[in-house]
C-alpha cells in the first residue's frame, strides 16, 4: 500500500493593489520631492562658490524642508489631522536630519575623494536626499500625519 499524497491546487496568487489613498500620497509626494530636490541642488550649486558646500548645503536644506513640509501638509495629506505643535517639531527634526546627514555625507565623500568636484557633490547630495526621502515618506505617512 502506498502512502497518501497531498495534493493541492497551485492557481495564480491574487495581487493586492495599494490604496487610493497610498497611491495619491505616494504620486504627490514623488512629485514634492523631485521639485524641492531640483530646487535643493539648485540653491548648492549657485550657493557653493561663495559660501562653501557645507554652508550652501545647509541653506538649501532650510529653504526647501520648509517648503516640502508645507506642500505635504497642504496638498500630500490634506486629509489628515495633525497638531500645530507636531507638524513644527517634524520640520525642525527633518531640517536636523537632512543637514546633518547631507553634511555627514559631504564629509565621507571629501574623506573618499578630498578633491571633488560640484558636479560629485551634487550627485551626492542627490542620493542622499532620495534616500533620506524615503525613509520620511514612511515616517510622515505613519507618525506625523495621521489619517482620520
Amino acid at each position: 500500500m502506498s502512502a497518501p499524497t497531498a495534493t493541492r491546487k497551485l492557481g495564480p496568487v491574487p495581487l493586492r493593489l495599494p490604496s487610493k489613498a497610498f497611491t495619491r500620497h505616494a504620486s504627490w509626494y514623488l512629485t514634492a520631492g523631485v521639485l524641492t530636490t531640483g530646487a535643493q541642488l539648485g540653491l548648492f550649486l549657485l550657493l557653493r562658490n561663495p559660501f562653501g558646500s557645507h554652508l550652501a548645503n545647509l541653506f538649501a536644506i532650510a529653504v526647501t524642508t520648509i517648503a516640502n513640509t508645507e506642500f505635504h501638509r497642504k496638498i500630500t495629506f490634506v486629509e489628515a489631522v495633525s497638531p500645530p505643535v507636531r507638524r513644527h517639531v517634524q520640520t525642525v527634526l527633518t531640517f536636523l536630519f537632512y543637514a546633518s546627514y547631507g553634511s555627514l555625507t559631504l564629509l565621507l565623500l571629501y574623506a573618499l575623494i578630498p578633491n571633488a568636484d560640484s558636479t560629485l557633490e551634487t550627485i551626492t547630495l542627490a542620493i542622499a536626499s532620495f534616500t533620506g526621502g524615503t525613509v520620511r515618506f514612511v515616517l510622515l505617512r505613519t507618525i506625523v500625519f495621521i489619517r482620520r
